[in-house]
């Protein structure tokens, strides 16, 4: 009996530094792999993979968008407005350059699809990959700032359980969705700044967005439900229970999403889900005007 203890305990001596280890492993990956990023993997392969790219990009974009753009205020520029600001366009512009110029926000890619710019399964992929990044994003910046004793980030939130502040919370971001997609919109389509377009219109993309998150504050602001939804389950390692939460950061946008897609089609032309509308486009029509009156 003795022998067979002795045995035992020479036996499971060398696995207790593997099991040790493999632990520690454990603890510091753990936090990385939260909620939903399993379902958001396995939608990067529908279609045997056909938009893999795309879910890549909003992946990568994604993750540099929640580090470039929420570190201005917190990790860079804390007691200069400015600096943060010009942190924070940068950021913006990096995060679209690196990426690959991703939409890393689903309302934005609820419009495309409005628009007829992607399908309806491609447009699934990049809400799920936006979701991905962001569910990584979190976790791990927590862990630069735990390990280089900087401030956490924080994410968007309200108080979803008092309706008065959920209503004005969901017309806030509505408002602010709309005025991102006119932004989108002109700087992208409308407009054209030559050599160094993308430059351009990238810099005003960014100064835009901070001007909106300045102005429409009331629901953290996010004005865009995968940085609300993705911050919630990080704080609480749990998914949203109210529905609250998905008025305001998802059903409101999208509908402001299809919305400025509707007014954009007005103003331009095109087709909305396929279909025409019974207005516009104005744009047609007013260069057709002033070409009569030239004549």
């Amino acid at each position: 009996l003795v022998s067979i203890n002795l045995h035992n305990i020479l036996s499971t001596r060398p696995t207790m530094p593997i099991i040790t280890l493999l632990s520690s492993v454990y603890q510091q990956v753990a936090p990385l792999f939260p909620p939903g990023l399993a379902t958001s993997i396995a939608a990067a392969f529908i279609g045997d993979g056909k938009y893999l790219k795309a879910y890549r990009h909003e992946f990568i974009g994604a993750l540099l968008m929640i580090g470039f753009t929420f570190t201005p205020g917190k990790w860079i520029g804390q007691d200069a407005l400015a600096v943060a600001w010009t942190a924070h366009a940068c950021g913006v512009i990096a995060a679209d350059k690196i990426g690959g110029g991703p939409h890393v926000n689903p309302a934005v890619t609820v419009s495309m699809y409005a628009l007829g710019k992607c399908s309806y399964t491609e447009a699934f992929v990049r809400v799920m990959g936006a979701m991905g990044g962001g569910l990584v994003a979190f976790p791990f910046y927590k862990m630069v700032a735990d390990q280089f004793g900087l401030t956490p980030l924080g994410g968007p939130e309200f108080d979803p359980t008092d309706d008065d502040e959920g209503i004005k919370a969901a017309v806030s971001e509505s408002v602010a969705v709309v005025l991102l997609m006119i932004l989108i919109y002109t700087v992208n389509w409308e407009l054209n700044f030559g050599k160094y377009h993308y430059w351009i219109k990238q810099s005003l993309t960014a100064v835009g967005i901070r001007y909106i998150i300045e102005t429409f504050p009331r629901a953290g602001p996010a004005i865009n439900p995968m940085l609300a939804t993705t911050w919630y389950i990080f704080a609480k390692n749990a998914y949203p229970d109210h529905l609250g939460h998905y008025f305001t950061y998802w059903i409101a946008p999208f509908a402001a999403a299809i919305f400025a897609s509707f007014l954009y089609v007005v103003y331009a032309g095109g087709t909305l889900f396929g279909k025409s509308v019974p207005f516009g486009p104005i744009k047609g029509h007013t260069a057709a005007t002033e070409s009569k009156k030239k004549k």
